[in-house]
């Protein structure tokens, strides 16, 4: 069930719940001043006597106040209102949605105007506000039958109130088509392999042409033709094809695309021949989480209209161990020509991507190339689940990229790729192998190999192992499918493309 959001007029509702927040202190908006007169002074006093700091995202819920027809007031904390951004009210707006939830109210009106000292303006508040709710509420439960009444959501509708109204809801609707990519993605990346094969994540990637998105599916054959040895090598176990699809957002009409957005797109990953653990390995449904970011930030910048020239670029196949599996030894000749030896069958989403990227620069020759992958384990030892880790080959497009993941709070970090790391992946019987040397630099040896299928332009490469997917949420991330890398690529588009 999606919550109904709605902008209104400031006033205060018959029913429901009434939100507010508050900042250290007891600093109330207009609002809530008025709030807590007609309530003679309660609401902070009822605070004050339940030790309420107001801490950030906290929220503290007054039942049946006396004064009004509301069924309830509800604080939400905001701490020091001078380090309240854009996205820290996009957070607050999480917090809301989770404490209505926790609570089971039905409906409510938040108050969006801010306490004096909130830099954010009225209108601006009251979107981020609404995208917070609303990406907070996302839930996949597709597959659940028998849901129990106290699992099932309550929250039905949340109106927030802006003056003028206009202003809030145009705001919110750029706000609101980001949110229906972050939406796409998590939906992909929760599927199962057995629904989502490549065939039906290429059919998903065909759904944005109504969007305006020019999309064209590549099946085996055509593969084959263009020398993509190496993706099909991975791919040559299963039972379920490979594609690779070609996706366009022509927000300018120019020439070169600004850029070109390449996804890993391993629908299941058993590890091949070289199998996996069994523990977790239901996790690797989402090791598609690279192509699920690249298809959900097409429909995000497509769906607000983004003014720039987007392409991107999925490999989808799908890892398995088979009589007609690759082997550890193999070697596979790439789209460009170079080979790489096969040394585990586990490190197959770099074979991908060395094709896509390279297809991806011939095809459509971008001014600047980027790619995601939930390509290492080793990033999480690196890293855990905070940040993605970067690794780039020119210093500007790093920036820009740790300037968009800063925020959005999709944070990453930056590794080096100094040429003495090129001997990880020296291979005595092709031009490479797949796999580094023992445990050290796992992460970079996978990156230097992709940078060996760059052709001169600005790239970077965002491993999203870590980030991809959480057992526990997050504000405006609930637990499961995270989709990270949406808005931190939607952030970047608007910010240095449009």
């Amino acid at each position: 069930m999606s919550i109904d959001l709605s902008f209104i007029k400031p006033s205060l509702p018959r029913s429901g719940a009434v939100v507010v927040a508050v900042g250290k202190g007891g600093k109330l908006s207009t609002s809530g001043r008025d709030l807590d007169r007609r309530l003679k002074g309660a609401l902070l006093k009822g605070a004050k006597a339940h030790r309420f700091q107001a801490s950030f995202g906290k929220t503290m819920l007054f039942p049946a106040p006396a004064g009004i027809a509301a069924d309830s007031v509800m604080l939400v904390g905001l701490d020091d209102v001078a380090k309240v951004d854009a996205e820290a009210v996009a957070r607050i707006g999480a917090a809301i949605a989770q404490a209505l939830d926790r609570h089971r109210v039905a409906r409510a009106t938040v108050f969006a105007d801010l306490p004096a000292g909130v830099t954010v303006d009225a209108p601006e508040a009251a979107a981020q506000i609404a995208y917070g709710i609303r990406l907070q509420s996302y839930r996949f439960d597709r597959y659940h039958t028998r849901l129990k009444d106290e699992q099932k959501p309550v929250t039905s509708a949340v109106a927030v109130t802006a003056d003028p109204v206009g202003a809030a809801e145009k705001r919110f609707a750029a706000l609101d088509r980001i949110a229906d990519g972050v939406f796409f993605t998590r939906d992909l990346v929760s599927e199962p392999a057995n629904i989502l094969t490549p065939v039906q994540l290429a059919a998903a990637a065909r759904s944005l042409r109504p969007l305006g998105v020019e999309v064209d599916v590549l099946a085996p054959a055509r593969l084959k033709a263009l020398g993509m040895g190496a993706l099909l090598g991975v791919a040559q176990g299963s039972a379920n094809e490979p594609r690779v699809v070609t996706l366009r957002w022509r927000g300018r009409r120019t020439t070169r695309p600004d850029l070109a957005l390449v996804g890993k797109g391993v629908t299941f990953d058993t590890g091949g021949i070289s199998i996996k653990p069994s523990a977790s390995m239901e996790d690797m449904k989402w090791d598609m989480g690279g192509a699920g970011v690249v298809l959900g930030t097409m429909k995000a910048i497509a769906g607000r209209k983004a003014k720039a020239h987007v392409v991107g670029v999925v490999g989808l196949v799908e890892n398995m161990p088979s009589g007609t599996a690759q082997r550890p030894g193999d070697v596979v000749t790439t789209m460009n020509g170079q080979t790489i030896e096969v040394i585990n069958t586990d490190a197959e989403g770099r074979l991908v991507l060395a094709d896509a990227l390279w297809y991806a620069q011939q095809k459509f020759k971008p001014k600047a190339v980027i790619d995601l992958a939930t390509l290492t384990g080793a990033i999480l030892v690196a890293l855990g689940q905070e940040r993605a880790g970067l690794f780039c080959n020119d210093d500007q497009l790093a920036d820009r990229l740790g300037a968009a993941g800063d925020a959005v709070n999709e944070k990453i970090w930056r590794f080096p790729l100094d040429s003495e790391y090129d001997r990880h992946i020296e291979s005595r019987i092709a031009d490479m192998k797949n796999v580094g040397s023992g445990r050290f630099a796992g992460s970079i040896a996978g990156a230097k190999l992709l940078e060996r299928f760059i052709d001169g332009i600005p790239w970077a490469h965002l491993d999203i192992a870590g980030v991809t997917w959480r057992t526990r949420g997050r504000p405006l991330v609930p637990p499961g499918g995270t989709a990270f890398g949406v808005r931190l690529l939607d952030r970047y588009v608007a910010d240095n493309l449009e």
